[in-house]
């Protein structure tokens, strides 16, 4: 802050991280409101509040966003210690309350004792819409396995569409570069995980997380359905809730003679990392994958078995038999390291050679010969080393899902 003026500096203190003063919460009981616990942050606020992130005119800054686990009713509150224009003369702070106000919908409460009363009438609430899988896991906390299930909803279910309105929320403080879908289009699915749990006798569920689907017509009967939107909510992440949700969408869309194959729209990596995991799952069993078949190379059978079976698309079956071929391959050998090397870094090397081809083209023109042949050798040095860090990185990545395979 070296060059700054008093005034310049005493302003810099109204500067706060949207990021740390928004806290998120998910309650289930009256104590959770005052149980620091369950409190929990944004990975990102830039949608709302600028690139920067920050809020300008506060100190001591909170924005409060509770949310009842199951239905979602929301209670929002703004808290500061001091705000700037109460100290400087001409100076404004952000407009806060309405820069959030754009984002959630209408119907909140304000106040405290308002919101717990609609916690009171939480025992009433519901999933929606149709129960696809239910499935358990043990909690060490609490000592016990808890339930979950999943569901498949749309906007024909009572109340689903003001639910969704709460949940999609979430998307702006989790997903980088989220946006709102268009919810009056009926080929969106919707998918939504709840944990079932107890409070005095009565059975109540919590918002786990939740998938949205698209549903691509490829053809007048065929559709390629598309993974939009996916998110399991902070104080679920790491519990296995997002494989148990990929792996029954994908079982869901398994049975219908119209899809061609599932895709998603512009997956992140944990996303690949977790589709990995859920396909080699499904994969294992298929007789095209037996470690005889494996050792033969990648082949059509495979292609046509997956697509078929499990609605796999070529290239997420190509991963799944690189996959299952380490698995298959004794890496201490060294005739079977270098052939599953070989395999993987023939695949690997596609986009090279084409980048290859086009320098090629363009030193031809630009360059003389011999300076050509020079410089297309330290290309080709840096790309044996490219290649070889790909593979290695790739092996790395496919030997968690093996071991995240061997613990299922």
């Amino acid at each position: 802050m070296a060059g700054l003026t008093a005034t310049e500096k005493k302003l810099a203190e109204y500067k706060c991280n949207t990021n740390e003063a928004i806290q998120l919460k998910l309650v289930r009981f009256p104590e959770d409101l005052e149980d620091e616990n369950t409190t929990f942050n944004p990975e990102y606020s830039h949608q709302v509040f600028g690139d920067d992130e920050v809020a300008f005119g506060y100190k001591g800054l909170k924005i409060l966003l509770y949310y009842i686990a199951g239905n979602l009713s929301t209670l929002f509150r703004v808290e500061y210690t001091s705000r700037v224009n109460e100290k400087f003369d001409c100076v404004e702070a952000d407009d806060v309350e309405s820069k959030i106000r754009e984002i959630i919908p209408p119907g909140f409460c304000t106040n405290t004792d308002d919101f717990v009363s609609l916690l009171e009438k939480e025992v009433n609430f519901k999933p929606f819409g149709m129960l696809l899988h239910t499935y358990s896991i043990h909690n060490e906390e609490a000592g016990e396995d808890i339930t979950y299930q999943i569901y498949k909803a749309d906007m024909t279910c009572p109340g689903f569409r003001e639910y969704h309105e709460r949940l999609q929320t979430f998307l702006m403080w989790f997903i980088e570069t989220a946006s709102f879908i268009d919810v009056d289009d009926e080929r969106w699915n919707y998918f939504l995980v709840f944990e079932k749990y107890n409070k005095d006798g009565a059975t109540l569920f919590a918002t786990v997380g939740y998938m949205t689907v698209y549903n691509y017509y490829v053809y007048p009967d065929k559709t390629r359905p598309r993974v939009s939107q996916m998110l399991i909510l902070p104080p679920f992440q790491g519990e296995g809730h997002g494989a148990q949700l990929l792996e029954t969408v994908h079982r869901y869309y398994m049975s219908s003679p119209t899809v061609l194959d599932i895709t998603a729209e512009d997956p992140s990596e944990n996303y690949v990392k977790l589709r990995d995991f859920v396909l080699v799952k499904l994969c294992q069993d298929l007789l095209c994958f037996s470690p005889v078949k494996l050792m033969q190379g990648f082949s059509q059978e495979m292609v046509t078995e997956a697509q078929q079976k499990l609605k796999i698309n070529k290239q997420h079956t190509r991963r799944v038999y690189e996959i299952l071929r380490l698995r298959a391959t004794n890496m201490g050998d060294a005739e079977q390291s270098r052939s599953y090397r070989l395999d993987v870094k023939r695949r690997l090397i596609g986009p090279y050679k084409k980048k290859q081809r086009e320098l090629a083209k363009m030193r031809r023109c630009l360059r003389p010969e011999e300076m050509t042949n020079q410089l297309n050798q330290i290309d080709l040095n840096l790309q044996r080393e490219q290649l070889e860090e790909s593979f290695q990185q790739l092996v790395s990545d496919y030997r968690r899902v093996l071991e995240r395979l061997a613990q299922a």
